[in-house]
């Protein structure tokens, strides 16, 4: 077993995450960019409780590449202030060569 890095995001709509997810994945930034559920966030934004959809996206990476992939996340991203989430994961060796190798760009 090897750890690569998840690296979590949500955005406004669907259109915006698969744009954001193409081009990190056509940028080698991360090997795989999963698209998930709509979901509905709950936060504090100005003072007040807010609720928003969103489009959460999953990002599949080397380690070495979590800062990058953030900050390109981070600068793609349309909203004031992106959270962007990352922690290790271990995966078999073949998923851990996969990920390495589409990531050397």
């Amino acid at each position: 077993m090897s750890d690569i890095a998840l690296v979590y995001a949500t955005f406004p709509d669907r259109d915006t995450a698969g744009n954001v997810a193409e081009t990190i994945v056509g940028e080698r930034l991360a090997a795989c960019a999963n698209m998930l559920a709509d979901c509905t966030s709950v936060f504090h934004w100005d003072g007040k409780v807010a609720r928003e959809s969103e489009t959460p996206v999953l990002f599949k990476t080397a380690i070495a590449l979590t800062t990058p992939l953030r900050d390109r996340i981070a600068a793609l991203h349309p909203y004031d202030l992106a959270v962007i989430e990352a922690w290790p994961a271990s995966v078999s060796d073949a998923v851990f060569a996969w990920v390495a190798a589409e990531t050397e760009g």
